[in-house]
């Protein structure tokens, strides 16, 4: 109920001022996170290394550290904890991002068992999508980053992209779904992901670079602010209206009284 206090259901931390985040109507990702917590050891000193980093203003994650798996150099993203023997649970805390399909379009049994590995090896925590569109499994260990890999493998996921590398393209719904889609922009960010697997598996850019596809100048997949190289499909010629209709349709409005 919105303007209720709730209570924390994390025993291990106190957290103030993240449950002041579980008030209002709106979701929470606090409530979440304690959700998982009840089932995660490393998940409960996840919300109390946030906790801390809600009160000392500053980020709880350090830089430099090493995390992947074998063949791959990106894909899995290294994140280890600077207060390691406070919260041991996040200790090492990576994400894995996985190539997600053309389209964002799964069956419920692929969620189901993604989760279950989320549940065995990252706490019960995964995000769907980041804003390159990659899958992430968050909160694993680099001794079950390769166990983690080949169960994802078996569904039929690969790694996507990470660091300087061209991150994994991603796309609208395309003709799949939308009347207002001038190409397949499924097929094409299919072609592009096949096609460039080594720029994306192995960092070697400067930076990293973004390519993203929209059906139309609509561009529901944000590709104009979100990526380097943007594929927007238009019309070919003149857009073609029919005045006539137009009219009739004009004629329903009274525009002065509106």
């Amino acid at each position: 109920m919105a303007g209720t206090k709730h209570k924390t259901q994390n025993t291990k931390h106190k957290t103030p001022l993240l449950d002041d985040l579980k008030e209002g109507k709106w979701p929470s990702f606090v409530k979440e996170l304690e959700k998982a917590a009840q089932k995660s050891p490393r998940t409960e000193d996840l919300i109390g290394q946030l906790e801390k980093s809600y009160q000392d203003r500053i980020p709880h994650w350090k830089h430099g550290g090493m995390a992947g798996v074998r063949g791959y150099g990106g894909g899995i993203v290294g994140r280890f904890s600077d207060e390691p023997d406070e919260y041991p649970g996040v200790k090492e805390y990576h994400t894995a991002r996985l190539n997600q399909i053309e389209g964002f379009f799964y069956t419920s049994d692929v969620l189901r068992k993604l989760a279950d590995i989320c549940d065995e090896h990252a706490g019960g925590l995964f995000n769907f999508h980041g804003s390159t569109g990659d899958i992430q499994i968050l909160g694993f260990k680099q001794e079950e980053a390769e166990e983690l890999f080949q169960k994802c493998t078996h569904l039929g996921f690969d790694l996507g992209g990470s660091g300087s590398a061209l991150r994994t393209p991603s796309c609208c719904v395309g003709p799949a779904r939308c009347e207002w889609a001038t190409y397949d922009t499924l097929h094409i960010t299919d072609n592009l992901t096949r096609e460039f697997q080594n720029e994306m598996h192995r960092p070697t850019f400067n930076y990293k670079f973004k390519i993203k596809c929209a059906g139309c100048p609509n561009d529901c997949i944000a590709s104009g602010a979100r990526s380097d190289l943007s594929i927007v499909g238009v019309w070919k010629d003149n857009i073609r209206i029919d005045q006539k209709e137009v009219a009739e349709y004009a004629k329903k409005f009274d525009i002065k009284n509106m």
